[in-house]
């Protein structure tokens, strides 16, 4: 017979039986023929019970733990909104669902799954999509011409070097659930590998610094591989500030999208 066969209560006892019989002496050849074991699971057992006592041996609940839902409380939903108007844990450019769902994390209370965080951000309008920047590569006109005079070859660049490409923005997040709040939320956010969101809120309009500490956080993360981010929904040759510090770090290659450039929305977001 093999475990499959038996129920997860009815597994946890047969392993406690298990280390009851090696404590009284019995081989794990021997345990196995009285409980139906395999030699392996005996050994598994008796390894539980070696370095963590009786309450390692029973199996450990599977799946989604408690509390793991995709709804939110509204102590969990305040939470996120204060954490998402901070910074993360360096080095990290922005906060991610992961990040968001270890923070939630309390003692040994149940969590809160990535998934869960996902919804939230949709109903929040926080979860934007990542541009479509290859779509026009093919296309005539003003952002094929864009794409392949001033996206491509740099990223390929930076590809080379063995770099990391990003791409965000900045914008104003309208929520679409009721109750949600209404004040004004300007999004701070990034786009990774396969779309990965990074993101923070600021309840005014952004200032130098805070695209400035943005930019040094994707530098630290880099390793001192070069990066490339094209960001869309700020000007920033209008800021002085940002230009130098720009020369200063010629590492970050930052491209701007042309204001009213119709790329459209990627949807192999997740």
């Amino acid at each position: 017979m093999t475990t499959k066969a038996f129920s997860p209560e009815m597994l946890s006892e047969r392993r406690l039986e298990a280390v009851r019989l090696r404590l009284d002496g019995h081989t794990v050849a021997e345990v196995g023929r009285r409980t139906g074991l395999s030699a392996p699971t005996v050994s598994a057992a008796w390894k539980a019970f070696r370095e963590g006592g009786w309450e390692a041996v029973p199996l450990k609940p599977r799946g989604r733990k408690v509390g793991q839902a995709n709804v939110l409380e509204a102590e969990q939903q305040a939470r996120l909104r204060e954490l998402l108007t901070t910074l993360p844990p360096p080095p990290s450019p922005g906060w991610t669902r992961q990040l968001l769902a270890e923070a939630l994390q309390t003692g040994d209370a149940p969590g809160v799954s990535p998934r869960a965080i996902d919804h939230w951000l949709v109903q929040q309008d926080l979860k934007p999509a990542p541009l479509a920047l290859e779509a026009p590569t093919r296309r005539r006109g003003q952002p094929g011409r864009w794409y392949r005079q001033q996206v491509a070859p740099v990223q390929e660049q930076v590809k080379q070097a063995n770099g990391s490409a990003w791409q965000g923005g900045v914008r104003i997040a309208h929520p679409k659930a009721q109750g949600a709040p209404d004040q004004l939320r300007y999004q701070l956010y990034l786009h990774g590998k396969r779309g990965a969101l990074y993101t923070r809120i600021l309840a005014a309009p952004l200032l130098a610094e805070d695209y400035l500490q943005l930019f040094e956080r994707l530098l630290d993360q880099a390793n001192g591989k070069p990066v490339v981010l094209v960001f869309h929904g700020a000007a920033f040759q209008a800021s002085p500030e940002i230009q130098d510090w720009l020369a200063d770090h010629p590492a970050l290659h930052l491209i701007n999208v042309p204001p009213n450039l119709a790329l459209g929305s990627d949807p192999k977001v997740r």
